[in-house]
């Protein structure tokens, strides 16, 4: 692989052109959205389509510049460990296994869909917080370490989850920043006594 390549800046420069084409085009939105009766009768491929287009500029842009912001570092280790496409092999699987549980749920929902990135931004974001929990990100302007900000969004999401009246898909966040965390500790165990040092070294 070329020392030239970043999968991240790959993935987020595909995700754009994808969402841009598909905003112009309503047939190719339908075609790729996760819609779960569509995937019953074999179209599987929408497990993984789903995660390269979004509602609207605002969900493109959170969604790409978080993933951008943490895939840097994130797709050093994945790649060390997996070899050159490592990082962009569990991105796509996270895209998979965080629609898993919404698919099960609504496979015969024919007015249930949803789409973006969310559920592997947050694989990846959470890998990152195992490396570095006390590192400060900005959630819109507001400061505060990577493992507040991961305690804040596990609550938010699992109220707005069993709130309900959403569109959002909550549980495709929780379950992607679970499939993250345990990935990278299945790769590298070690990361867990690392992890237990830091957090009892806050840094502020």
């Amino acid at each position: 692989m070329s020392l030239l390549f970043n999968p991240t800046l790959f993935i987020v420069i595909i995700t754009v052109l994808v969402s841009l084409a598909a905003w112009q085009s309503q047939a190719l939105m339908a075609r790729l959205i996760f819609y779960p009766p569509a995937i019953a009768r074999g179209q599987v491929d929408r497990f993984v389509t789903h995660g390269f287009i979004h509602a609207d500029t605002m969900h493109l842009l959170f969604n790409m510049i978080t993933l951008f912001s943490f895939g840097q570092a994130v797709q050093r280790f994945f790649n060390a460990h997996l070899g050159g496409l490592g990082f962009i092999l569990f991105y796509l699987v996270a895209l998979v296994v965080a629609s898993v549980p919404s698919y099960l749920q609504h496979k015969d929902d024919r007015r249930y869909s949803s789409l973006g990135a969310s559920g592997a931004v947050m694989a990846v974001v959470f890998s990152y917080i195992l490396f570095d929990p006390w590192t400060r990100i900005y959630f819109f302007i507001i400061p505060m370490p990577a493992i507040v900000f991961a305690l804040l969004y596990v609550g938010y999401s699992i109220w707005a989850h069993d709130r309900g009246g959403s569109s959002v898909n909550h549980s495709a966040h929780l379950v992607g920043g679970m499939f993250g965390v345990v990935a990278t500790i299945l790769i590298e165990p070690h990361v867990v006594g690392q992890f237990a040092y830091q957090m009892t070294h806050p840094r502020f």
